[in-house]
């Protein structure tokens, strides 16, 4: 069973990469004329060779200065994909240093001089390196290598499909039991009110749909699979249990110059859990183009890594909003309101989850996008 899916958001997006800044390393003379032909297809990509090959590929290409070794951390900080055109042993032992985890390292391929196989070795699903192997392999008919289990056996990959979504992951570790379970060919229960699940498994795996948490957990089901923006009780928290956070929330905030941080905070922080909302599911603060430069309002967004969308006042008198016309808005600004219509307006035309509340400084309102459920 699957509810009507989300509506897509083309104005506010900026969780997810549309290109993959890629860096090809090289260091042979077959390697860098391989290098070459890959920059070629791959947009946003940049050959880097050692300085005896600079001029070896036919094109421009970015010179690293002595042992390689010891550029890694740089491409490994700056780049979304590594390339690397030699032995994979070398590779292991150069990266081996900088690896993190696999929410924060690089996809890192790692391809043969003659061109032969383009191995996935590291964050093949979130980093995408199972994806930049098989475009690799694609651009200089290579044989992909792709190692990971749930790709190996054509099962689904949750966690690809909540990095292709934008979607963030409550628990990371919950994607490998849920991954276990799929190679055994257990059942997974999933509730999602997008239908992101159902399209994107296509028939792969053990999976079941059902509408609503309770009956998830009451179908004797051995994973469970939840997408959903609600703060969940924790008796429901299944150590098989993998939610997914579709970011499908608007926080429209209006405050008074010189509001500091902390009281932003509390107000954001405090109406999400009344509402049992979680914050993983905020797409972006929505405020008064009169706020770009608001201290305190920046700080709060760019500590949880969450985008400003400023409106000016005539596109927020274009709105009808639930609550009357604020006074304070309309002397200060010219507006009949900062929180509810620019949240309506993020939300690309959603609903209201909370009208405007009040509360020292600030005001909030909090917008979800059309047709979600849960």
């Amino acid at each position: 069973m699957c509810l009507p899916g989300t509506r897509a958001d083309t104005r506010v997006r900026p969780y997810i990469r549309n290109a993959m800044k890629t860096a090809v390393i090289a260091i042979t003379a077959n390697g860098a004329i391989l290098g070459a032909r890959l920059v070629e297809g791959m947009p946003g990509s940049e050959l880097h060779l050692p300085p005896k090959l600079a001029n070896h590929a036919g094109r421009s290409a970015t010179v690293f200065s002595g042992c390689l070794k010891d550029s890694i951390g740089k491409l490994w900080h700056d780049f979304d994909g590594l390339v690397f055109i030699m032995a994979t042993g070398i590779v292991v032992r150069m990266i081996a240093p900088h690896l993190e985890g696999k929410d924060k390292d690089p996809a890192v391929v790692v391809m043969d001089d003659a061109g032969k196989f383009a191995v996935s070795l590291l964050s093949g699903h979130l980093g995408g390196a199972n994806r930049l192997a098989e475009t690799c392999a694609g651009l200089v008919g290579a044989t992909p290598v792709i190692t990971t289990a749930t790709d190996a056996h054509s099962l689904p990959s949750f966690d690809l499909l909540a990095k292709e979504q934008g979607w963030a992951i409550d628990d990371l570790s919950r994607v490998k039991v849920l991954n276990s379970l799929l190679l055994e060919g257990a059942e997974i229960a999933v509730v999602d009110p997008t239908c992101q699940v159902e399209l994107y498994a296509d028939g792969r795996g053990r999976l079941s749909f059902h509408r609503d948490f309770q009956t998830a957990l009451n179908s004797g089901a051995k994973g469970f699979l939840f997408v959903t923006n609600r703060s969940l009780p924790p008796q429901s928290l299944s150590p098989a249990l993998l939610v997914l956070r579709p970011r499908n929330l608007v926080l429209g905030i209006g405050c008074n110059s010189g509001t500091d941080t902390e009281e932003i905070e509390e107000v954001v922080l405090s109406n999400l859990k009344r509402l049992f909302l979680s914050l993983k599911s905020v797409r972006c603060v929505a405020t008064a183009a009169a706020k770009r430069n608001e201290p305190g309002l920046l700080a709060f967004a760019g500590k949880y890594q969450l985008p400003i969308v400023f409106y000016e006042s005539s596109e927020l008198n274009a709105v009808s909003p639930p609550s009357p016309p604020s006074r304070h808005a309309m002397e200060a600004i010219g507006a009949i309101g900062v929180a509810e219509p620019a949240a309506l307006l993020a939300s690309d035309g959603g609903r209201l989850l909370l009208k405007k509340v009040k509360s020292g400084n600030v005001t909030l309102a909090i917008a979800e996008t059309v047709n979600c459920e849960i």
